[in-house]
């Protein structure tokens, strides 16, 4: 049985009412990860007899509560790599998928406060140069000319001593992401069946061979696991553990504004992070809650905390009102970096850990994934980010490396 097609319209609620028992290969969750993994599989590798399993509704999770924040200016080498690859996707992918999800490379500043800043700041910059990404120390006077609303003057409590600046950086419509992806795959026969929980692995010995749903076993040899912030909870369904742990991560948006912020800016020493999306809300957002949890909401200090940040910063937006706060859940690890490989149960592979790094990695996560799906071995941007890091410690620690982590 082929997949349904799309309608036209892009609000839409999807599910196929009749899977078919077996499929050549099983994506569990449909979020951007899920979805570019499943379009990848068929692009990439020919493997378009694919289900995406989704326990709600296609991209309802993650990757309709992020921040919309796409960069590359990282510090370590693996990480540089995997988003500048992520990156330079981003940038074919709007002519390669047919649909315009708003992709728009206004740049990303992040701001220095401290000489500390200015030192780690300038070490970035230096490391994305020899790693081939863009990237530029700006003076406070040059801050300004890329963002005049920014407060740079040094009568406050932290004083804009400097900002890095990736020009290619931008923001992305996510919704849009989304259907994009799922569409190129639907045209390509991927089946995307809403409504439809993982409850349960199937094996035989150590090897999976299916998976247990609400709607009835569906199988397959080879399950690729894309569900941010429950990863952990369905590996300990397939009999192991994984070192990451779920927090909710704020974030909020103002009511409508005409266009008043050109670009995006970053602040790690107050934490937070503003941009204006499409329609002219104003994107705000902090860190992660300190506590563990799978509610899709956060804490009020911490929202409380970022807005007092953002109007230090921006005191233009002075008058704003708070539109609507959500929190996504996301999966982090022990070194803040993704875990994207093979797992002890043979033909079961995963995809997790991102923490606040998730969207803007979509296209890089969703075609490394796919390789190593289709392959059984790592891609080699996706290799030094196999759960075996954890056993030999080679950890790639790039917690507090890039500024805020989003």
């Amino acid at each position: 049985m082929s997949a349904k097609k799309l309608p036209e319209h892009p609000d839409w609620l999807w599910r196929n009412p009749d899977p078919k028992p077996t499929y050549d290969a099983i994506v569990v969750g449909g979020g951007g990860h899920g979805i570019a993994t499943a379009y990848y599989l068929a692009r990439n590798h020919g493997i378009t007899n694919v289900a995406v399993l989704e326990k709600g509704w296609l991209a309802g999770g993650n990757m309709a509560r992020n921040t919309t924040i796409i960069r590359s200016n990282y510090l370590w080498d693996e990480s540089a790599a995997i988003y500048e690859f992520a990156l330079k996707q981003w940038e074919l992918l709007p002519a390669e998928l047919d649909y315009d999800f708003l992709f728009s490379q206004r740049g990303v500043l992040n701001l220095a406060h401290t000489l500390q800043d200015v030192r780690e700041g300038n070490r970035r910059v230096n490391a994305n140069k020899l790693n081939g990404v863009d990237a530029e120390w700006l003076e406070p006077d040059e801050v300004a000319k890329v963002c005049p609303i920014v407060n740079i003057s040094r009568d406050v409590r932290y004083p804009v001593l400097g900002a890095t600046f990736q020009p290619r950086a931008g923001i992305a419509k996510h919704d849009h992401v989304a259907w994009a992806f799922a569409r190129a795959a639907d045209r390509l026969g991927v089946d995307f069946i809403q409504n439809c929980e993982v409850v349960d692995f199937l094996t035989d010995g150590d090897r999976v061979v299916g998976v247990r749903t609400t709607r009835g076993d569906i199988h397959s040899g080879t399950v690729g696991l894309a569900a941010a912030g429950h990863s952990s909870v369905l590996a300990a369904k397939a009999g192991f553990r994984l070192p990451v742990q779920s927090h909710p991560l704020q974030a909020l948006v103002s009511e409508l504004h005409e266009p008043v912020h050109p670009t995006v800016v970053m602040s790690n020493h107050v934490h937070v992070y503003v941009s204006q999306a499409h329609k002219g809300e104003l994107v705000m957002g902090a860190g992660i809650d300190a506590y563990n949890g799978y509610g899709q909401r956060g804490s009020f200090h911490v929202i409380e905390h970022q807005m007092a940040a953002a109007l230090e910063l921006f005191p233009i937006f002075a008058r704003a009102h708070v539109l609507r706060t959500w929190g996504g859940i996301v999966d982090v690890s022990p070194d803040a970096s993704p875990i994207i490989g093979c797992t002890p149960v043979e033909g079961l592979y995963v995809n997790c850990g991102w923490g606040t790094g998730g969207f803007k990695a979509t296209p890089a996560s969703g075609w490394t994934m796919a390789h190593t799906m289709a392959t059984g071995e790592p891609h080699p941007l996706n290799k030094p980010f196999a759960l075996e890091r954890f056993i030999s410690g080679a950890l790639i620690d790039e917690h507090g490396a890039a500024a805020v982590a989003h």
